[in-house]
């Protein structure tokens, strides 16, 4: 089968393609590289307005004319590349915003694609109108507008959530909704907020390249080393500030037990070898699940600081920390969770080791690959 992936998170549709690609199907990734952190597509669609004077520039046209020019080059570009965009026997859109442009110009492209492919599907990964609308309306215990409730941060901050229940965004997922055959859910904090929806095809768990993260049995030798990767655009949301209170309340009492790598919005190449060395990886606290960042840490024999919910255990059938740690949003919580792992450090080994095996029985590209494709078929 022709299989088009339109947009990039963290590493969902080129692991998917890879995956696809075993079994026999010839497939393209389409798009922006997943901002800063420069993922891996086959086909790169840019934004030249990003940083600098061009974003200065950017900002005085929007404001006079209510143009968006990151979102007319991404137009140009979208036509420049319009075989790609047709005859496709599978599309799937990596959110409601695959291109990242307006609302106005994403329909335009999407109105393209709907004609000019014979299946179209939504990926529920990342934020999109439905599970923006769930989290807002509080029916999660915590979720990643708990930090914009409660008002830590500035409205700006938030904006890439915010923006999906704003009029124009809602007019985009109903138009979008009445095009596509179904939606898949990446994890279960999309997978639940779909439930009972008449498009939900249910959830794929995120594909892991295995052979990609070897596993390393974590030795503690001298001290436990703990790695806190921060994305400075998305701080309040993955609960970065909690975890630096946590990390403040073991250093007052075990800070020669520890040592703590924190890097700032690295490129993902620079990322993921960053952490080879450390025990502990601090991934994300308001979530119910594993994403990307976490899963690959946890293939590569990290214990992770993560969404491990009731609802996780219940769903893959887990005792409470078997193979990551579910951090809560409260900082005294993992810090007390943080001081268990080093005075035991026997523990580390044996969730490393969990979490590998984990990782290897629910999240394999190939079996992903072969998930997607049932429902797809279906």
């Amino acid at each position: 089968m022709k299989i088009l992936l339109v947009g990039e998170y963290n590493a969902s549709h080129f692991t998917l393609k890879e995956g696809l690609v075993q079994l026999g199907h010839e497939v393209t990734v389409v798009g922006l590289g997943d901002g800063f952190k420069n993922r891996k597509v086959d086909v790169n669609f840019n934004r030249p307005y990003e940083n600098g004077a061009k974003a200065f520039f950017k900002r005085i046209v929007y404001k006079l004319f209510k143009v968006d020019l990151n979102s007319v080059s991404i137009k140009k570009q979208f036509q420049q590349h319009r075989e790609l965009f047709s005859g496709n026997d599978i599309v799937q859109l990596i959110n409601e915003n695959s291109f990242g442009t307006v609302p106005e110009v994403e329909q335009q492209l999407l109105d393209f694609i709907f004609q000019h492919n014979k299946k179209v599907f939504l990926l529920s990964c990342g934020t999109d109108h439905l599970s923006v609308k769930y989290a807002m309306e509080e029916k999660f215990r915590y979720s990643i507008a708990t930090p914009y409730l409660e008002k830590r941060g500035t409205e700006a901050q938030f904006l890439h959530m915010t923006q999906y229940i704003r009029k124009d965004f809602e007019a985009l997922h109903h138009f979008i909704m009445k095009h596509i055959e179904g939606i898949i859910a990446s994890d279960l904090d999309y997978h639940i907020p779909l439930l009972g929806h008449p498009k939900y095809l249910g959830m794929v768990p995120n594909p892991v390249h295995l052979a990609k993260f070897p596993f390393k049995k974590p030795v503690v030798k001298d001290k436990v080393v703990i790695f806190h990767g921060i994305n400075q655009n998305n701080y309040y949301k993955k609960g970065n500030d909690i975890f630096e209170a946590a990390l403040a309340f073991v250093a007052k009492t075990h800070s020669e037990k520890i040592e703590v790598i924190t890097v700032r919005s690295v490129p993902y190449e620079t990322y993921i070898k960053l952490f080879d060395d450390c025990h502990i990886l601090l991934d994300q606290v308001y979530a119910y699940d594993q994403g990307f960042n976490a899963l690959e840490a946890m293939a590569k024999g990290k214990v992770v600081f993560t969404g491990a919910e009731q609802e996780f255990l219940d769903y893959y059938h887990l005792k409470e920390d078997e193979v990551a740690i579910n951090a809560l949003p409260d900082a005294r919580s993992i810090a007390d969770k943080l001081i268990g792992l080093i005075e035991n450090p026997e523990k580390i080994s044996e969730i490393a080791t969990n979490a590998r095996a984990f990782v290897e029985k629910e999240h394999d590209h190939i079996l992903a690959s072969q998930r997607y494709f049932e429902k797809w078929t279906s």
